[in-house]
């Protein structure tokens, strides 16, 4: 089995040998206090010309990136009976890690509901950009709102500076809106002008942050998973608050925990879907709401299943573990993100241990299937899914000698780089081969079928010497990122989502000083928004400073169009 990514405030690619995920703990599993309510770096020569199967290592660096922007430096490192909720103590449940297998799946239906609380549903949306989970659409009316800058040359609007730490410590978290560009630092979230940074607003944290979600509700809520307070050098306080902010008024709404008896919880992820804010772990899953931080559900005790993460965005997916060993099982349920009902679900053959959300709806789950990826991606197969039903529509294979897609699928279920989904199709980036320059390379963005799994045959190619990234959906168009040869500048590009044709939306200056911010991050390890000819890269990580380290180093980069 693939050895799995790190958890929180460590570097990824450690070394087979690291200690298990310091933030989990022994399983238990969540539903709400009342009953469910009614309602709702650089390529190998490949071994042959087909673009699409060629050997891994073409969509990713063989070497990390320089230490300060996307990681640290230093060394690598049934529904059925129980599904009602209750605020009873956790049964700690010792999960085994599974041999994974084949999926064969099946649907099964449940009656739905209307709409929850009756309330007006605002739905959450991904914020500007490429990590947090995606929305199958975005814009206005079904169409997209990106526009073409005058100018589509870019020049720097600001930088900020790395901040010192004195261990490796989480910075993930960047949010976009219109009224502010959001960013984590070191035990806490600083609210930015999108044009000429100044600091809006400082939200003071007790801990460094863990986890944060993509998702933005429509007025302007997100929220993070911290910890309790700064941790001893090496070690971790836990993973066990909760918060939701606000992103136009740079106010933090409310802060919330869960016991087991009188142990805070950890948690692995965190998502908002409308108006909720969920998270789980292997202790179980809980959700809130969002305005007022209220628990609609927790923790259920006497219960062998757990909610280990949830997707959100238009829709609440749970990632439901049940069982374990050779009888555990995955299950992926679309649930009322108020009451925390079923609606579907959808059972995964025993022996699949981990699964990722790329999409709420259309539902997609992403999965490498008996480790067949080969490459640590997490992304060997793709599972579309009837989220009405619970019925499985199609298995798209994704081997990763072909695709450059890569998912979390442990601990964040829901961070996925390299694919988007929209107009009810896949959109996939592919490894890199052969351009058609001599010495070259290239990829392209290539589209399946949620309904038959069949590639379309739209193909949006990256050019000689560029790698294609997709962020995010537009409405029907695809936003996407392209990394640059050392002489251009890398470039933001809309994608029509009918005819493919690719319209540069910016291109930054290719001076030495951006090239090397774009090198440092990349979205195969940095956070990327970007929204109405403004460009934004941040760092994942802060670490200590290093002997070695002589380059200036970036929090975050700024770009706007008009250069």
């Amino acid at each position: 089995m693939t050895q799995p990514p790190p958890p929180p405030n460590q570097p990824p690619n450690q070394p087979p040998n690291q200690p298990p995920n310091p933030y989990a703990q022994q399983p238990g599993y969540g539903y709400p206090q009342q009953p469910p309510q009614p309602g709702y770096g650089y390529p190998q020569q490949p071994p042959a010309p087909n673009p699409y199967a060629q050997q891994p290592g073409y969509g990713y660096p063989n070497q990390p990136p320089q230490p300060g922007y996307g990681y640290p430096g230093g060394p690598a490192p049934a529904p059925g009976p129980g599904r009602g909720r209750n605020n009873a103590t956790l049964l700690i449940v010792v999960a085994a890690v599974v041999a994974i297998a084949l999926i064969v799946g099946g649907g099964i239906w449940y009656a739905r509901s209307s709409g929850g609380d009756g309330k007006k549903d605002d739905t959450a949306h991904s914020s500007g950009g490429g990590t947090g989970g995606q929305d199958a659409n975005g814009g206005e009316n079904g169409k997209g709102t990106e526009k073409v800058p005058a100018d589509t040359t870019s020049k720097v609007l600001f930088q900020v500076p790395l901040p010192a730490a004195k261990d490796t410590t989480v910075t993930a978290g960047s949010w976009l809106t219109d009224k502010v560009y959001a960013k984590t630092g070191i035990a806490e979230i600083t609210g930015y002008d999108p044009d000429s940074g100044a600091e809006l607003w400082t939200i003071p944290l007790s801990g460094p942050v863990c986890r944060a979600t993509g998702h933005v509700s429509a007025d302007g809520r997100t929220a993070v998973v911290f910890q309790p307070k700064m941790p001893p050098k090496g070690s971790t306080a836990g993973c066990t608050q909760v918060a939701a902010v606000d992103l136009n008024t740079g106010k933090k709404l409310w802060t919330q925990t869960i016991k087991s008896g009188d142990v805070p919880v950890n948690f692995d992820n965190v998502t908002v879907a409308q108006q909720t804010v969920a998270v789980g772990g292997s202790s179980g899953g809980a959700a809130f709401d969002l305005a007022s931080g209220k628990v609609r559900w927790q923790p259920k005790a006497a219960d062998s299943c757990y909610d280990a993460g949830y997707g959100g965005g238009a829709k609440l997916v749970a990632v439901r573990r049940c069982g374990s060993g050779d009888a555990g099982q995955l299950r992926i349920q679309t649930l009322d993100p108020v009451s925390g009902k079923v609606l579907s679900e959808y059972r995964m053959t025993s022996g699949i241990d981990y699964a990722s959300v790329v999409s709420t709806d259309p539902l997609v789950v992403a999965a490498d299937v008996n480790d067949s990826a080969g490459d640590g991606s997490g992304f060997s197969d793709v599972f579309s899914v009837d989220n009405r039903t619970g019925a499985l529509r199609t298995r798209i294979s994704t081997p990763g000698s072909s695709y450059a897609a890569r998912c979390d699928g442990i601990y964040d279920l829901e961070k996925c780089t390299g694919v988007v989904v929209g107009n009810d199709r896949l959109y996939l980036a592919t490894e890199q081969h052969d351009g058609d320059g001599d010495y070259t390379k290239t990829n392209e963005i290539v589209a399946f079928d949620l309904g038959t799994g069949k590639q379309t045959g739209q193909r949006a190619d990256a050019g000689d010497n560029y790698t294609i990234t997709p962020l995010r959906m537009d409405g029907p168009d695809v936003i996407a990122y392209k990394n640059a040869p050392y002489d251009k500048g890398a470039q933001v590009v809309s994608i029509d989502g009918g005819s493919f044709k690719e319209t540069k939306l910016l291109e930054n200056p290719a001076s030495t000083a951006v090239k090397a911010v774009e090198t440092a991050m990349s979205p195969d390890y940095a956070e990327v928004r970007y929204s109405q000819g403004h460009l934004y890269l941040s760092a994942a990580y802060a670490h200590a400073a290093t002997s070695s380290s002589t380059a200036k180093e970036y929090l975050v980069t700024a770009f706007g169009a008009g250069g």
